[in-house]
C-alpha cells in the first residue's frame, strides 16, 4: 500500500471509515483512533514494538474491528523542518507498515508532541508512573488530531 498525502488518504475512504493514528516509538506504539466523521481523535491504547508481522496483525484486526481505512504515522521532522535519520526510520517503517497491514498512509508531522504531550501530564499533575502509562497513546491521538483538524 502506498504512503500518500493526508488529503489523498481521506478522498479514498469509503463512507463511515476511520482512521487510526500512530506514534512509532522505539519501545511503544502509541494508538490513537478517529470518529467516524474525521474530527475527532481519541487515545486507543499501545502496541509493544516488536517484529513488523505481529505489529501488523493486531492492526489489521484493530482496522477490521473499527472499520479503519488508513493509517496516519507520526513523523519526527528536525526543529528545521528536515528529515533527520529518526524521521527517515518513521517514513521507512510507515511504508513498511501500510504494506504489511494493508491500508494506506499518510505521514504527519509529530515534532515536539511527546513533549507537549508530558508538559500537558505535568501541569495536571500526573504520576510519573501514570504518565508513562499514557504518554503514547496520548501523542497518537494528538498527532492524528492536529492532522484531522488540516482537514478543515
Amino acid at each position: 500500500m502506498p504512503v500518500i498525502n493526508l488529503s489523498e488518504l481521506c478522498a479514498g475512504l469509503e463512507r463511515d471509515e476511520r482512521l487510526i493514528g500512530l506514534d512509532p516509538g522505539s519501545k511503544t506504539i502509541g494508538v490513537a483512533l478517529s470518529d467516524v466523521r474525521l474530527k475527532v481523535a481519541s487515545p486507543y491504547g499501545t502496541l509493544p514494538r516488536k517484529k513488523l508481522a505481529g505489529i501488523a496483525a493486531e492492526l489489521q484486526r484493530l482496522a477490521a474491528r473499527e472499520g479503519a481505512g488508513g493509517l496516519v504515522v507520526g513523523l519526527p521532522l528536525a526543529s528545521d523542518g528536515r528529515m533527520g535519520p529518526a524521521a527517515q526510520a518513521a517514513r521507512d517503517w510507515a511504508w513498511a507498515i501500510s504494506d504489511a497491514v494493508g491500508l494506506p498512509a499518510a505521514l504527519w508531522d509529530e515534532t515536539l508532541t511527546t513533549a507537549e504531550v508530558h508538559e500537558l501530564l505535568i501541569s495536571a499533575d500526573i504520576s510519573r508512573k501514570r504518565r508513562a502509562a499514557v504518554v503514547d497513546r496520548m501523542a497518537a491521538a494528538r498527532i492524528l488530531q492536529s492532522a484531522l483538524d488540516s482537514l478543515g
